[in-house]
């Protein structure tokens, strides 16, 4: 595995090439993910002094045959900004690690198990017919936000509201990987309609698409059951 150290509009010292190296093991990376085939990292320089206390930035991508993990921090000189970024990737690669474990591990579960592990699924007797239940008694309802509940919940809902730059899939991607978030809600450039990119299963990504249809939108807003002009 290679290892790449750019300076973006300033110079790298040496001393700080042989420090990342130092800084950056291996051998712990190579066994968080065994895929990994090289890591690049960039330094740049802010030279506004109104930010000295995060002047120094640095950029860590680690490339491999799965999703490319990506980790910044920024702070008042290189060394400290990479010692955060380190931390940042150890962190999602041990998050990565773990979660191809758990999909490893899951095993399947037999028919007579689904009740138990699958909320609200049927329960069949021993002739593999379907156990019907008593209807429930009436769960009150209450609003939250823009969302009915019924009973106590448990619920918690938070609404947010983000300004969005319309971006391309490729942008997308890559500040999905940057948060570290499974998804990502973008405006696509091209269709400037809303999307959202997402990790699927192994190392691969979906795309989901949103479009607008005039005849259904219209039709949502037209009375049902309206008269017919003669």
């Amino acid at each position: 595995m290679d290892i790449v150290v750019k300076g973006r509009k300033t110079e790298v010292p040496e001393r700080f090439r042989k420090h990342v190296a130092e800084k950056l093991k291996l051998e712990k990376i190579q066994k968080l993910d065994g895929k990994v085939i090289s890591l690049d990292v960039e330094v740049s320089k802010e030279p506004n002094p109104r930010q000295a206390d995060r002047s120094d930035r640095v950029e860590i991508t680690l490339h491999s045959r799965g999703p490319v993990i990506r980790a910044e921090a920024a702070a008042s000189d290189p060394y400290a900004a990479l010692d955060l970024a380190t931390d940042k990737l150890e962190a999602r690669l041990r998050k990565q690690h773990d979660k191809r474990h758990t999909r490893r591990g899951a095993r399947r579960i037999s028919a007579s198990e689904v009740a138990d592990h699958v909320p609200g699924a049927a329960t069949l007797n021993g002739n593999g017919s379907i156990v019907h239940e008593e209807e429930p008694v009436a769960v009150p309802t209450k609003k939250i936000g823009s969302l009915e509940v019924k009973g106590e919940g448990p619920l918690v809902v938070r609404e947010k509201t983000h300004v969005a730059s319309p971006m391309t899939l490729d942008q997308a991607l890559y500040e999905m990987e940057l948060v570290g978030h499974d998804f990502y809600l973008f405006v696509d450039s091209e269709t400037k309609e809303p999307s959202v990119v997402y990790r699927r299963h192994a190392y691969d990504y979906g795309v989901i698409h949103l479009s607008t249809d005039p005849m259904v939108a219209q039709a949502q807003r037209s009375p049902a059951g309206g008269a017919l002009g003669g």
